[in-house]
């Protein structure tokens, strides 16, 4: 996968400001106002191991060998499963996904940018996570689910996933109780600054390795 220099650098220029921006620590939402930039007082990591904090319930850890794990696979089912438009998700309180923001997700997915961790189960997709990979930092956008409990495998498997393949932050912005059941928390954004820049100096792939 290419280095986070590669996509601040990058010869499209959407791509490159959306990468740059990331970089800053700020993320984009539509709040009905167009695509805009945005920033919170602190942000939500993911401890990526159990010793780290990462809280795998007893009865959710029964339920982890029965999901496989794929990788931008169905990234476009994944992106409609985050807005709520995928058949068989929960009915959502907003939208925030817009369909600009839609397309641009689409557009950073063809540059390599953006990536969709999903969850299967008997051959049908049951959850997912959108997010943005940018040198050792996974940027958790969204999540959905299809099966009960199928996101939070996700979370928890795309800690496990991600921590194996070199990343060393998984940042999934804003915290909320259902995160927080599974040992996220929060940093300000002093404590934060650091390890985006320490992570973005890493060079990390989602592929599995080669040779």
């Amino acid at each position: 996968m290419p280095t986070a220099a590669h996509f601040l650098k990058h010869p499209d220029p959407l791509t490159r400001e959306v990468a740059q921006g990331y970089a800053e620590g700020g993320f984009l939402m539509d709040n009905g106002d167009g695509v805009q930039w945005y920033s919170v007082p602190g942000r939500a990591l993911v401890p990526l191991t159990e010793e780290a904090g990462l809280h795998v319930a007893r009865r959710l850890r029964r339920e982890l060998p029965r999901f496989e794990v794929r990788v931008d696979t169905a990234f476009e089912d994944v992106l409609e499963g985050c807005r709520g438009h995928l058949h068989g998700t929960p009915e959502r309180d907003g939208e925030w996904i817009s369909p600009e923001l839609t397309d641009l997700y689409g557009h950073l997915h063809e540059t390599g940018l953006a990536h969709s961790f999903e969850v299967w189960q008997g051959g049908e997709l049951a959850g997912g996570i959108l997010g943005l990979a940018l040198g050792g930092a996974f940027i958790a956008e969204s999540k959905f689910h299809r099966v009960t409990n199928a996101s939070k495998v996700a979370v928890i498997r795309l800690a496990g996933y991600v921590r194996a393949r070199g990343f060393i932050l998984l940042d999934a912005q804003i915290q909320n109780p259902h995160l927080e059941t599974l040992g996220v928390y929060e940093v300000s954004d002093a404590e934060y600054a650091p390890l985006l820049a320490a992570a973005l100096k890493v060079n990390a792939s989602l592929s599995l390795p080669t040779g």
